[in-house]
């Protein structure tokens, strides 16, 4: 019994050692395009004083969330930094950005904020692989959309994009979600529901030019959508990984999904550091 009990105990006191050996920093970063403060939460793994640089996964959130979301709601997130040895970024998006650069609101340009703006600033202020083949981007809901729309368009900044049960077509939803007040009404502004919306920026790819995961729950409301992405890509012949496996839109889906997501965006950049 006694041997039993000192076993649990000295569990508890490694994976509480394990969990907790990442280092959380909330930030503040300023948007010269959209000329405010941007909060923004960043984990380090627990060898970053080393002198090495590390590769950075960028994770933005859900419609109605904020910078914190991450940590708050899926928990299992903080220890990927130090299983994965890279330095994780969570953003604040505007609960309602969709990370996109608005064409009738010159307020929310959150594509270039994530492309650019927070990028320079991350790779100023912390030791990080400057290049596209040490940054990849992912978010879930709003975030996938996010995740994909900005690393499609921005193939030069990001080696790798995902998405966690994304919004990866906008157009059936014209009274959803707010995003009408980013790119207008969908009856007067059609063009701008055609040009920014993910399912429509696979013009810019060719095969291998950008490593793409895409994952989404059978029960899940955007399925159908994220279903047809992955059959458009395949008939692209674009190769990306595409996981569907039983899952609604939920928190625990995603808690579980960011565990694939890190390790697959971890063997992209050990392609590279295998190289350096």
């Amino acid at each position: 019994m006694k041997r039993n009990l000192l076993l649990l105990l000295i569990f508890i006191f490694s994976t509480s050692v394990f969990t907790f050996a990442a280092k959380i920093d909330s930030v503040s970063i300023y948007s010269p395009s959209m000329k405010k403060e941007i909060k923004a939460i960043i984990i380090t793994p627990d060898s970053y004083d080393n002198v090495k640089p590390f590769p950075v996964l960028y994770l933005l959130h859900g419609y109605g969330g904020n910078f914190r979301t991450w940590t708050k709601n899926m928990p299992s997130v903080i220890p990927l930094a130090d299983v994965h040895q890279m330095v994780i970024v969570m953003p604040d998006g505007n609960v309602n950005s969709w990370y996109l650069d608005s064409p009738v609101n010159s307020e929310i340009q959150y594509e270039t904020f994530v492309s650019k703006e927070l990028i320079t600033w991350i790779d100023s202020c912390y030791k990080t692989i400057a290049s596209r083949e040490g940054r990849a981007i992912s978010g879930l809901s709003m975030g996938g959309h996010g995740g994909l729309y900005v690393g499609f368009r921005h193939q030069d900044v990001f080696g790798a994009c995902g998405s966690m049960s994304g919004g990866v077509d906008i157009r059936p939803y014209p009274e959803k979600w707010d995003i009408k007040n980013l790119l207008g009404e969908q009856k007067t502004n059609k063009e701008n529901w055609e040009n920014y919306t993910v399912i429509n920026q696979l013009h810019l790819l060719t095969p291998n030019s950008i490593k793409i995961i895409i994952d989404c729950g059978t029960e899940d409301f955007f399925y159908p959508n994220n279903l047809k992405l992955h059959e458009q890509l395949v008939y692209l012949n674009i190769p990306h990984d595409f996981i569907s496996r039983p899952g609604k839109h939920v928190k625990e889906y995603w808690n579980n999904a960011v565990k694939f997501q890190a390790l697959y965006f971890s063997n992209f950049f050990e392609e590279y550091r295998a190289k350096m």
